[in-house]
């Protein structure tokens, strides 16, 4: 299957109506080789600094929205509450830079955990993220 039939697909299976500004959205989104990073807010600035017909914010937080709840996009939440969105869904860790409000990923192996407290009663723990905030040294 090609990159475009992805695409289409995970618009498809997310239950979101297959219009030109959802594929723009989705091929901004899932055709990248890195990983991406980002807010819905900023998000939109690129995406509507790139084109003449300019997408609706409610469009983009929809669309983010369906895309997270069906596992395409993971949810980061930020020490101040932001919401970041990562493309990459993998369990894995961050540093979040607190003045340039940027999310960096974390080589897991990296990161090393002595032990892990018991899940309170009734829940397990379903995997572990680290976020780290950094900010500039002086």
């Amino acid at each position: 299957m090609d990159k475009k039939s992805i695409i289409l697909e995970k618009l498809r299976s997310s239950g979101l109506r297959l219009t030109r500004q959802r594929i723009k959205i989705a091929e901004f989104l899932f055709k990248r080789k890195k990983t991406f990073h980002f807010t819905v807010e900023q998000m939109g600035q690129l995406i509507n600094r790139e084109k003449k017909e300019k997408i609706s914010l409610a469009t983009f937080y929809n669309t983010v929205h369906a895309f997270t709840k069906f596992g395409y996009l993971k949810e980061i939440l930020t020490r101040n509450n932001k919401s970041f969105f990562d493309t990459n869904v993998s369990s894995h860790h961050h540093f979040f830079d607190m003045q340039k409000k940027e999310l960096t990923d974390i080589d897991s192996k990296k990161i090393k955990l002595e032990e892990v407290p018991n899940a309170p009663s009734g829940k397990i723990v379903e995997n572990i993220e680290v976020v780290i905030n950094i900010k500039n040294s002086i």
